[in-house]
């Protein structure tokens, strides 16, 4: 079963719907059954509801299409989750996902990883999204190589930092330093001369000695081979760390972790990034002193590349304020939601 669409630009849409979501729909009658499918109340599996509500929300219809538009923001992450992962999903599915839920990185995660996702989705998520959203597609360095415009984007994305920036290739403007005019008097002596050239040139090597030293710092990374860049894991300032840390060889990225002068903070703030790798996770689970920071272990149940053993673990720990939010998130897996909710009747009785 083919249906012809039109997408948002006014392009036409070739879409097959799958035969089981075929099947349902030829069920529907009357239109308060369809309005009923599009409000998410009819029994579907999510990726069927999703499609189903695809189609209304291109469809003639202005209520279905209104009513389509409602459920699909309000979409719990489990199943945003099943459906941007499905490998053989439309892109124009993943499209219209996309600008509906590009500040959720749980939806966002398998999305932009899908080999089905179009260009067109990645270069609005790199125009409009921000933290670990945009972390994760920044540090796709195969597509960022080869998509100029994409770069470009993310450059000019308000919420990219000046680290993120750089690694695509955009160089800081380095303000002239205005050269202070000097009144010479007309008798003036030639030790005088001597002491106003050696005040007026020493500020001016300074600060261009500092910008210098400042730029070239990101500008070698560009360059740098994979084993300079782990010695530099191993060894580098925080400047060196948090630069390095957003590589995506785990080589790379596993050597800050291991430098000895890395900081908790430091730590906190890998396990509380999403675009974390499962490598990354895992190195910080087997350190026994990261693991005692509470902060620590509440990312890490939050992170969704946390073994679930281990994160079942540390919530024994978790104070009943930590325990009830988790019980009613949905950013967590629902194993995770089952357990807090268990915790909590334990608790009471």
């Amino acid at each position: 079963m083919f249906l012809d669409l039109t997408s948002q630009d006014e392009k036409s849409i070739k879409f097959k719907v799958p035969n089981d979501v075929a099947k349902i729909m030829k069920q529907w009658g009357g239109k308060s059954v369809k309005l009923a499918a599009a409000r998410g109340a009819l029994p579907m599996s999510g990726p069927n509801l999703v499609t189903v509500l695809f189609i209304f929300y291109y469809g003639e219809d202005k209520e279905l299409r209104a009513t389509a538009l409602k459920t699909l923001k309000g979409l719990p992450s489990g199943i945003l989750r099943s459906v941007c992962g499905q490998a053989d999903i439309h892109p124009e599915i993943l499209d219209l996902l996309a600008r509906l839920h590009f500040k959720n990185m749980d939806a966002m995660e398998p999305l932009l990883t899908n080999r089905m996702v179009g260009l067109k989705t990645q270069l609005f998520v790199a125009e409009h999204a921000s933290g670990d959203v945009l972390d994760l597609l920044a540090n796709n360095d195969v597509l960022t190589r080869q998509v100029k415009t994409l770069r470009t984007l993310i450059i000019n994305n308000p919420h990219a930092d000046k680290v993120m920036k750089i690694r695509l290739g955009w160089q800081e403007e380095v303000a002239p330093v205005a050269t202070p005019a000097v009144d010479v008097a007309p008798l003036s002596t030639e030790n005088d001369s001597v002491d106003d050239d050696e005040s007026s040139s020493a500020p001016e090597e300074e600060i261009e000695d500092f910008d210098v030293s400042t730029l070239s710092k990101y500008q070698l990374l560009l360059d740098m081979p994979v084993a300079e860049k782990i010695k530099m894991g191993l060894t580098g300032d925080k400047e060196w760390r948090n630069l390095l840390i957003r590589e995506s060889n785990k080589l790379v990225s596993s050597a800050v972790l291991k430098n000895p002068r890395i900081s908790e903070g430091e730590v906190l703030m890998v396990a509380k990034s999403r675009a974390t790798s499962e490598e990354l996770i895992r190195i910080i689970l087997l350190n026994r002193e990261w693991v005692k920071n509470y902060d620590v272990k509440k990312a890490l149940i939050l992170h969704p590349r946390t073994p679930l053993q281990n994160a079942m673990r540390f919530m024994t720990f978790l104070t009943d304020k930590d325990i009830r939010e988790l019980a009613k998130s949905r950013n967590v897996s629902q194993a995770i939601v089952n357990n807090a909710r268990r915790i909590m009747m334990n608790k009471k009785y």
